[in-house]
């Protein structure tokens, strides 16, 4: 395989020389696989296909599709491609839907990973004067230390405050100036809400903001931009493929570049698992052409993306994802009907109007055997010193909007300001009680 080239090379190279450079990483990581991964060469054989009958990236849909399950079926170790001993770091889920899902770094995998990262803050404009303050968790979780790496191979400062404490979060952006935050969307806007309560804009040096790990709207965007007086961008990552880093928004901000050198992108139907054509919406797709320690081809994200091959506007060839819409794993069915948490959020941050705060939570229930629907959600300060009929019209807008969004109706409450408990991670947005019936 050969060896990286510098960032302004390889991330304005022409497509047909980046397909060719796949084709040959792709062959090399297919071989490899093939050799040492089980569950890989098990598939392999069961296709019929053996490394040879892979020419290049044209080949790519004939190799078999991986899936989160066989992370479980085959942990801890069973999917890694080399000996425990080349190994030099392992991140895992936090296993609360089951065994949790292990992937090992090389060397090599850290450096590739860095490099992702650097260009990633480059894209956006970060250099090594800024001070980038880490909200991201750390441990097993890949976002602190993944993010953390790329700043420090950048020669930023880094703050490693990682989650929790608010206060001390607060604290430590007033003293010690960050430029940058890197969080989840829902936690920078606690901490936007708690920086205005304290009055402590005027003293928070943020400039930009580095925001993934969880879906967010642009309506969610603006909110967090107007709360720390920030530019808020959007990255792409998941553990199973790398983490943080593997998409970004560059400064022009039309959808991540996904570093294709390192990772090649496909859309798919979910049914079929047929690859669509160019500019499709669909399932995202990922193989892994450089990752040594945990490899995956055809890793099924469950992501619904569409994907932009269009040079960008910075001069990048790289291939930009959009925000993906949701996950079908994310999805819930009431009464047939497919509902995504995002689709809830678009309606409740576009009639915002500063009468209810972007803090909701999604109830699902079951009545006389019929799903029933409900979405709490938060009342501004000015709104719960407001009089009833204020609060019970905007509740009826919400509903209207929302059978017109969702083609299902929903019961709507206003809640109490604060009343909804805020995360220092991943919001917790949806409730599911069927199961209680």
């Amino acid at each position: 395989m050969t060896e990286p080239m510098r960032h302004v090379d390889i991330e304005t190279m022409p497509r047909e020389k980046l397909e060719a450079l796949q084709s040959e990483r792709l062959k090399w990581q297919v071989k490899r696989m093939y050799e040492n991964v089980e569950c890989f060469r098990n598939r392999m054989d069961e296709a019929g296909l053996s490394p040879k009958d892979i020419h290049g990236v044209e080949d790519l849909h004939k190799l078999p599709f991986s899936y989160k399950s066989d992370l479980r079926d085959y942990y801890p170790y069973g999917l890694f491609a080399v000996p425990l001993t080349d190994i030099n770091r392992i991140h895992a889920s936090s296993g609360t839907t089951g065994k949790r899902i292990v992937v090992g770094y090389t060397k090599k995998d850290l450096d590739n990973w860095a490099d992702c990262l650097v260009r990633m803050l480059k894209a956006i404009g970060i250099d090594k004067s800024d001070v980038i303050h880490i909200a991201y968790g750390y441990g097993l979780f890949t976002g602190g230390l993944g993010v953390h790496c790329g700043a420090e191979k950048l020669g930023a400062t880094v703050i490693p405050i990682s989650t929790g404490n608010t206060s001390l979060q607060i604290q430590t952006l007033v003293d010690l100036k960050a430029t940058v935050l890197c969080c989840t969307p829902s936690y920078a806007l606690y901490l936007g809400e708690e920086i205005e309560r304290q009055g402590l804009k005027d003293q928070i040096c943020l400039k930009m903001g580095i925001f993934g790990a969880e879906p967010w709207t642009e309506e969610m965007r603006k909110q967090i931009e107007a709360k720390l007086g920030i530019k808020a961008y959007d990255i792409y990552g998941l553990s199973e493929i790398m983490g943080p880093g593997v998409g970004c928004e560059c400064e022009a901000q039309a959808g991540m570049h996904v570093w294709e050198d390192h990772f090649i992108p496909e859309i798919i139907d979910p049914e079929t698992c047929e690859v669509l054509p160019k500019g499709s919406v669909g399932e995202l797709v990922f193989t892994t052409i450089t990752k040594e320690g945990f490899p995956l081809i055809r890793y099924r994200t469950r992501d619904i993306c569409q994907l932009n091959y269009e040079k960008c506007e910075c001069g990048r060839t790289h291939v930009r994802m959009r925000k993906p819409q949701g996950r079908y794993d994310d999805m819930i069915i009431i009464r047939g009907v497919n509902v995504f948490p995002s689709q809830v959020e678009e309606v409740l941050l576009k009639v915002s109007e500063g009468n209810i705060t972007p803090n909701y939570q999604i109830v699902v229930g079951r009545e006389n055997n019929i799903d029933t629907l409900e979405v709490n959600v938060e009342m501004s300060e000015e709104l719960f010193a407001d009089d009833v009929k204020s609060i019970e019209r905007i509740e009826r807008t919400i509903t209207e909007n929302l059978r017109s969004m969702l083609g299902i109706g929903a019961k709507v409450n206003l809640v109490n300001p604060k009343s909804i408990t805020r995360s220092e991670g991943k919001a917790v947005r949806v409730i599911d009680n069927r199961h209680l019936v």
